[in-house]
């Protein structure tokens, strides 16, 4: 499970070697769209420093994406007006410890969701709406 990280996915995006749809960056931490959503609005947190377990992350920066997690729940819940927002931590599909947000409705197909794409200019939109929110 510990893959290298030259071959990471997650770190060949937080270098800027894989594009994505950006939502938040700093020097720690970057967010962005999965480019297979649940739901329209379904983020991926990661920190730049490749780590793949939830356990082998310092305090300072749990609490970092913790914090930032909190921030862009809220703002995901005001842009798409979901009922809620449903959070999960994750380092097992993708070895590179990460959270995802996802907006939830209570007209969603979940617990059984079918992954989705971004038509031309929905992902652009959609950023547009949650950093308004910012």
């Amino acid at each position: 499970m510990n893959e290298p990280k030259e071959s990471c996915i997650f770190c060949k995006i937080a270098k800027g070697k894989i594009p994505c749809h950006k939502i938040f960056e700093d020097k720690n931490f970057l967010a962005f769209l999965d480019i297979q959503p649940v739901s329209h609005g379904h983020i991926l947190i990661i920190p730049k420093k490749h780590i793949v377990w939830m356990y082998e992350v310092d305090d300072k920066i749990i609490a970092g994406i913790f914090k930032l997690t909190k921030k862009l729940m809220l703002a995901l819940k005001k842009s798409m007006k979901c009922d809620y927002v449903q959070e999960w931590v994750s380092g097992e599909e993708i070895p590179h410890f990460h959270i995802h947000l996802l907006p939830r409705y209570s007209t969603d197909d979940l617990p059984n969701p079918k992954r989705k794409k971004y038509l031309e200019g929905e992902a652009e939109n959609v950023i547009n709406k949650i950093i308004s929110m910012l």
